[in-house]
């Protein structure tokens, strides 16, 4: 039986971020027309998304046998910390907690956001899950840019501000890179097993060089694509502050880190992602 501290391994905090800044950069955007219920809701949604997204990944994957070898975080199936039934099952519960959620957002806010919550639902479950994974197909970016950048960030600005605009779309593809950028480098790791095992993910496609190439694009967009917004949020400029720390990551990459130094690397990126975060929901309320 796995412990708390497992069960939260098992979550992969470090992947969090992806769904907290969305949500948080939203909100600092909506400005005056900031609603905290709102807020709060789509938060839950986010999270529960992404946790459920994580297990249901440990689930599928262990199962096929694919995590039996893995440089990164502990796996609760392939590790035999727990059974596949019981991670399926934390799996369905923070689907169920994300329905809910979304129910009652939809349901103060607008009725087609069901529509959106059951996609990113199902989404998340097919990722690894079904016959087809489309994540073994090397599609896993495009879900996470859609649901972790756009759909998460203008779905939070919506529900608040009623309406979907420049400022939505440029932020929700701002946070999609970052989100991209940490799972880029997750993959980036884990070429050689995932290739082992017939995972063919982006990075397996790609190669380990063009990989490579691809985070460190990611980043520096994800940095300099809201200072397009300059002119109505001034105070983004002080996201030119993150091209310092950022330079650590991206020179462990470019100098070919493998294995567990990428694991270093994720938690950077996810700091970064954080900072970036923090930054630009106090740039964007600052207004």
């Amino acid at each position: 039986m796995a412990t708390t501290k497992e069960w939260v391994a098992g979550a992969r905090p470090r992947t969090l971020p992806a769904a907290l800044v969305p949500v948080a950069i939203a909100s600092g955007a909506s400005g005056s027309h900031f609603v905290w219920d709102r807020a709060a809701l789509a938060l839950v949604v986010s999270l529960a998304i992404q946790i459920a997204t994580n297990y249901a990944n440990d689930y599928s994957d262990g199962k096929r046998g694919t995590d039996d070898v893995r440089v990164g975080p502990m796996r609760l199936v392939a590790s035999k910390k727990a059974t596949p039934k019981q991670v399926l099952l934390a799996a369905m519960v923070f689907f169920g907690v994300a329905g809910v959620a979304g129910g009652v957002l939809a349901l103060i806010a607008a009725w087609w956001l069901l529509i959106v919550g059951a996609l990113a639902i199902l989404a998340g479950w097919y990722y690894t899950g079904g016959k087809h994974p489309y994540g073994y197909l090397g599609l896993g970016e495009v879900f996470v840019f859609v649901f972790f950048g756009l759909v998460a960030v203008l779905g939070t600005y919506y529900v608040q501000v009623s309406k979907v605009d420049l400022t939505s779309v440029v932020l929700g593809c701002a946070s999609g890179f970052l989100a991209v950028a940490l799972l880029v480098i997750n993959n980036l790791r884990d070429i050689p097993t995932d290739k082992a095992s017939g995972k063919a993910t982006l990075a397996v496609r790609m190669g380990d060089t063009r990989t490579r190439k691809f985070y460190v694009g990611l980043m520096v967009m994800a940095v300099l694509l809201p200072l397009l917004l300059v002119g109505t949020f001034p105070y983004l400029l002080i996201l030119l502050i993150l091209l310092i720390p950022l330079w650590d990551p991206i020179n462990s990459v470019l100098n070919g880190a493998k294995g567990r130094d990428l694991i270093a690397v994720l938690g950077k990126t996810g700091r970064l992602q954080i900072l970036f975060g923090l930054l630009a929901t106090l740039a964007l309320a600052l207004k």
